[in-house]
């Protein structure tokens, strides 16, 4: 089975200078899944990308990783 937090955590720390400061809270909403990524504000740039497309791809990867294991996600990025 794919733990989600861990592969979204995973894509997040190869891509920003501070790793280790890297985290994911999860929670469920209505029979979502609800992963909440935080990172260092200096980071946010590199998460989020020109255009949001880094964050766009990110979801989308999240998404198809969820619907693997039959599951609704939402990421959040803080």
């Amino acid at each position: 089975m794919v733990n989600l937090n861990t592969v979204l955590c995973d894509m997040v720390k190869a891509i920003v200078d501070n790793p280790a400061a890297v985290s994911v809270e999860e929670s469920e909403v209505n029979g979502e899944l609800i992963l909440e990524l935080i990172v260092t504000p200096e980071d946010m740039g590199k998460v989020i990308g020109k255009h949001g497309r880094i964050a766009k791809a990110l979801r989308m990867v999240m998404k198809a990783a969820a619907a693997s294991v039959d599951r609704k996600v939402v990421v959040k990025i803080r």
